[in-house]
């Protein structure tokens, strides 16, 4: 058997890779959208995609399911629950081989047995897979999707949260803590195999760690150590758990519908030159991404420019403020070019028209520039309004006196009850993703300043303050 876990760094994403070396046959379980990786790996060990698979409609990226499907021709095993709202409406439309699989159903991969689990809580649909020895037909491996994570399990309340779907959330914990008093009736020595790791906005307190075994979950993970108390379980996967961000909704509907399949990586037009540049920045359906150090963004950037930088915050940042129908011009270095492309794709991102590198900027003379001001500049302010863009958990530890809190991936949608009226100071807990926040609300024709050193910063400067005193 040969078992790979292919990781997205930036999106905190496994996919897993299942390979009978004997016959030559291998299954995809959870691809992303940019599916030349898993093509690759597989040649690389004389291995070929067979089947394809995954866990749940997720929210958090583009499943590349059916993408890998047209590109390999694998059988698709999606699951057969999910009701009238949330079973697969795909295939109907979709020229790729489906079999929908129940609790139960063997999944077969050469010599290998995948059976099926129906794991319901995150999702109703969820279903997980339980991998078995081809010699001894013991099970070795649990593939948990967003069920088990490595010391959490995943969150029960994005059908409300996120996809808006209201009054669902409780019931969904519950029915959570069902599937874990059967997680609780299997052998410890099997390997947890989940989709996530710590960073993922699946759940709110992931572990690095990239793989367990069912035995060290029930003795160390903290939801687990209650299950058989539904009430207390329910209230702790439903408390801490940070807003998702916004384009979460449409990923959820785009994986129940259909995703465009794309064939191919896109390869946009580069820009050469500064005029050039500033014609295409300045169409009124064009969003500019920069992804360029935020002291440099801050102090000179394009009219219009979201900030998003191509690593993990990408999703949080651009997921949270680019709309899937605006064309993207992307300021990045060719370095990062692939990286920021692929991390756009997999959130729907995909109109991308053009990118040019910082140089090419930087040969503009007159560009915007963003406000900053430190904590002892905004001490020295007096009827100041305060923008807190953290996550509810943090805001409620503590927070400069007067602020108004909206986390930033939800930001957008809150824009009616932010007074245009106002100049706004900006702050999260260092300060970039109030920074990432201001270039958004910038755009939508706000005054703001960014707080330098955030929350953390201000906590710093009075205590200084107080010390002086």
């Amino acid at each position: 058997m040969f078992v790979e876990r292919i990781y997205d760094e930036d999106l905190a994403q496994a996919a897993w890779l299942i390979g009978c070396q004997a016959t030559g046959e291998a299954l995809i379980i959870d691809p992303e959208r940019d599916v030349d990786r898993y093509i690759e790996i597989a040649r690389h060990n004389k291995l070929t995609i067979t089947a394809v698979t995954e866990t749940h409609i997720h929210a958090d990226f583009l499943s590349g399911t059916a993408e890998l499907a047209q590109a390999t021709n694998a059988m698709c095993y999606l699951s057969n629950y999910g009701g009238a709202d949330w079973s697969y409406k795909w295939p109907e439309q979709s020229s790729a081989n489906v079999t929908f699989v129940n609790h139960g159903d063997t999944i077969s991969v050469g010599n290998i047995s995948v059976t099926v689990v129906h794991t319901p809580g995150h999702t109703p649909e969820h279903i997980c897979f339980l991998v078995r020895d081809a010699q001894t037909n013991e099970a070795i491996g649990y593939a948990t999707g967003d069920f088990v994570f490595v010391g959490d399990l995943g969150r029960p309340d994005l059908l409300e949260t996120a996809a808006g779907v209201e009054g669902v959330m409780e019931a969904s914990a519950a029915q959570l803590h069902e599937t874990c008093l059967q997680f609780m009736k299997m052998d410890d020595y099997v390997q947890v195999w989940p989709a996530h790791g710590a960073g993922s906005s699946c759940g709110k307190a992931l572990g690095a760690v990239p793989q367990s075994t069912v035995g060290y979950e029930k003795r160390t993970s903290p939801p687990l150590q209650i299950v058989g108390n539904e009430t207390e379980f329910v209230d702790f996967m439903l408390s801490g758990q940070p807003e998702p961000p916004l384009y979460f909704a449409r990923m959820k509907r785009m994986n129940r519908d259909g995703v465009p399949v794309l064939g191919r990586l896109p390869s946009p037009k580069k820009v050469q030159t500064p005029e050039e540049l500033i014609e295409i920045s300045s169409r009124s359906n064009v969003t500019v991404i920069d992804t360029r150090p935020w002291n440099q963004v801050r102090d000179g950037h394009l009219l219009h420019t979201i900030w998003s930088p191509p690593d993990a915050n990408f999703h949080r940042f651009a997921g949270s403020f680019v709309e899937n129908t605006q064309e993207i011009l992307f300021i990045v270095t060719a370095e990062n070019l692939d990286r920021a492309l692929r991390n756009a794709l997999r959130i729907g991102l995909d109109n991308i028209v053009a990118w040019a590198e910082p140089a090419v900027v930087s040969q503009i003379p007159e560009l915007e520039s963003m406000p900053e001001i430190s904590a002892q500049e905004l001490g020295e302010r007096e009827n100041v309004s305060i923008l807190d863009v953290r996550r509810l958990p943090e805001f409620d530890l503590g927070a400069i006196d007067g602020a108004l809190h909206f986390a930033h991936t939800r930001l957008l949608e809150k824009l009616s009850e932010i007074d245009t009226k106002k100049s706004w100071v900006v702050n999260c807990h260092g300060g970039t993703r109030s920074a990432a926040a201001c270039m958004a609300l910038k755009r939508n024709g706000y005054d703001v300043t960014n707080l330098a050193g955030g929350y953390s910063g201000w906590k710093r400067h009075k205590v200084n303050c107080t010390a002086v005193q």
